[in-house]
């Protein structure tokens, strides 16, 4: 339980009686001090408890040490108390001045004693709710630390180097790789350890966005611009003003867009779509793309000017199968969050299995793996994941996995192996279709479709 004691300044001895006697009814408990130079000592007397202090309310009129030097001096050692002044009602100026010395808020003499208790009701509420922001946003920056993103192989070690090299900088940076890979998680880590982390960070997939909506999508758009647009609207570029752009998928880009891309990035500015008002703005831009770049430059379908604006700092993140020492660290991770988010309790990989999963090629990076291993937790009811419960593509299996680990159950042909893979997905989730479609990662309307191969009628 979070501490109610409050520590009153205040050299009057029965305006401090008072307040004691209020404080102690609205249910704080109190210490009282006389002076600056006593209410410092009660500080330091209780700075080795867990929760010395909630808040502090300190008249400014005070002998020795005033309260404005007080204050100061307990702001400077003690940043996060906070603190209500008292002052006389003909004291304003000094009021404000305390304000801007770190006083959370201030109350004027004479006051109302039901007042003052709900000054400090809102004073301690700002205060949790500003710790509780501070916490979140501890937490975020945990969670977007490059150090949270897995991967201790030398081929990520490079990344990583790379990667909070150039995100104190505010150079341009290509992310490329496969699919599934991590560009988005390393986006925003370096997002996250840039000067402008504080700023939004505002994420486009280009190949979502179809080529008549991407312009105004991008760059906003003016009332009337199109049949539709009944009121103006700012694009993602003004929305992340002050912060980062992650273009993701950005080879997807049609040529006429790549222009207004360019002068982005060469000039920091653009006009809506149906507007003539320029447009500045301050972001940093980072892109990502699965293709061969290079190829596209040679189609035609890509910008050269464009492309060597964006690969000012390419970093290329390795696929699962070139880093397969970071699997067993991948793996654990997975089955901890798994376990965590569904209030289980942690599971372990049987050493054939994990031998079974290295031995996988891993087409899907680790967007597969981990869709792979949440499978394998819903599928099988073992505390020990064995090799069987981890149902992989056949195709895709490196030819250097071991002959005792098979790929089906002697004696089941494939199309029987996958009818008795989508039986135990449908046990599993109670027949709901739409959940088993998910574990055997499949769409909706796959699922539906293997059904009607294997006779079960399906409703639309």
């Amino acid at each position: 339980m979070k501490t109610r004691r409050i520590l009153i300044v205040e050299d009057e001895e029965k305006m401090q009686r008072v307040l004691e006697i209020h404080l102690q009814g609205a249910g704080y408990e109190v210490v009282k001090a006389t002076s600056a130079e006593q209410g410092l000592d009660e500080l330091d007397d209780h700075q080795q408890e867990a929760e010395s202090f909630a808040l502090v309310l300190t008249d400014l009129r005070l002998p020795g040490m005033d309260g404005l030097e007080f204050l100061k001096k307990v702001t400077r050692e003690t940043p996060s108390l906070p603190i209500i002044v008292m002052t006389a009602f003909g004291s304003v100026e000094t009021a404000v001045e305390a304000m801007k010395a770190g006083a959370s808020d201030y109350v004027l003499k004479p006051f109302a004693l039901d007042d003052l208790i709900l000054t400090i009701e809102k004073v301690l509420e700002l205060h949790a709710l500003r710790n509780e922001n501070k916490q979140l946003k501890a937490e975020l920056g945990r969670r977007y630390d490059f150090e949270e993103i897995i991967g201790r192989s030398s081929r990520m070690a490079e990344v990583f180097d790379a990667a909070s090299k150039v995100a104190v900088t505010r150079s341009t940076v290509l992310l490329g790789g496969e699919s599934g890979t991590g560009k988005g998680l390393l986006a925003r880590a370096i997002h996250h350890h840039s000067p402008r982390s504080d700023g939004p960070f505002v994420k486009i997939n280009c190949s979502s966005l179809p080529e008549n909506l991407m312009e105004a999508e991008l760059f906003g758009y003016e009332k009337g611009a199109f049949t539709g647009a009944s009121q103006s609207h700012a694009g993602k570029f003004e929305q992340a003003d002050g912060g980062t752009v992650f273009l993701d998928e950005i080879g997807d880009v049609p040529l006429p867009i790549q222009v207004k891309l360019l002068r982005v990035l060469q000039e920091r500015e653009f006009e809506r779509l149906g507007g003539k008002k320029t447009i500045h703005v301050e972001v940093r831009i980072i892109a990502a793309t699965n293709q061969d770049l290079r190829a596209a430059l040679e189609q035609g379908t890509f910008r050269e000017d464009l492309y060597y604006r964006l690969n000012v700092v390419p970093i290329n993140l390795p696929p699962l199968r070139e880093r397969k020492e970071d699997i067993p660290q991948l793996v654990d991770h997975f089955l901890n969050k798994f376990a965590a988010d569904t209030g289980g309790t942690a599971r372990s990989l049987a050493p054939k299995a994990l031998d079974k999963i290295t031995a996988y090629h891993w087409p899907g990076n680790v967007r597969e793996l981990e869709n792979i291993i949440e499978r394998s937790m819903v599928l099988s009811s073992k505390d020990v994941i064995q090799a069987d419960d981890i149902h992989l593509d056949p195709r895709t299996i490196s030819t250097a996995a071991s002959d005792d680990i098979p790929f089906l159950p002697d004696g089941m042909s494939m199309e029987e192996y996958e009818q008795e893979l989508i039986r135990e997905a449908l046990r599993r989730t109670n027949d709901n279709k739409s959940q088993a479609a998910r574990l055997l990662g499949l769409t909706r309307n796959a699922l539906r479709y293997r059904l009607s191969q294997m006779g079960v009628d399906t409703p639309q």
